[in-house]
């Protein structure tokens, strides 16, 4: 019971100060994981909706609320792919690049201070062992998971 209520209580600790962050650069967490997912492909062309929605692990429809989102805020472009008509590309916008760019900085400060009190080999050794547990509940954590969506998005 306490490692779960630990990591419960860790959880909600982190989530109230992404939400924070995030709340700063006028985003949601859903948001900045579009546009670091975006800002990460480096493709300029951009990538499919279904890409996204894959690399986010969500549904299409959460996609596409957040590129509704996105696009009324200027930070994507939502056009029809010319080489496959039924597809539809989304890509960063000169404002979304720049806003992806800096929300990212102040997104691994965020990550140092919140895990200032762990050296190097502890916050191995905890993400080696979160990812453990994960893997065992049948996630399909990957490599890149025990840095989170920032170190992604470089």
């Amino acid at each position: 019971m306490g490692v779960l209520g630990r990591l419960t209580r860790v959880t909600r600790i982190a989530e109230r100060e992404l939400k924070a962050l995030f709340g700063e650069f006028g985003l949601e967490r859903g948001e900045f994981d579009v546009l670091a997912t975006l800002r990460r492909a480096g493709a300029p062309g951009g990538m499919t909706a279904g890409d996204l929605a894959r690399s986010s692990m969500v549904t299409s429809g959460a996609v596409t609320n957040r590129l509704d989102r996105l696009v009324a805020k200027g930070y994507v472009t939502r056009d029809v792919d010319p080489g496959n008509r039924r597809s539809v590309i989304v890509a960063l916008t000169p404002a979304g690049r720049d806003l992806i760019d800096r929300a990212v900085v102040a997104h691994l400060e965020n990550e140092q201070r919140i895990l200032a009190a762990l050296d190097q080999d502890q916050r191995d050794a905890l993400a080696t062992t979160l990812r453990t547990l994960l893997l065992s509940l049948g996630d399909e954590a990957d490599e890149a998971d025990g840095a989170g969506e920032a170190s992604r998005a470089g």
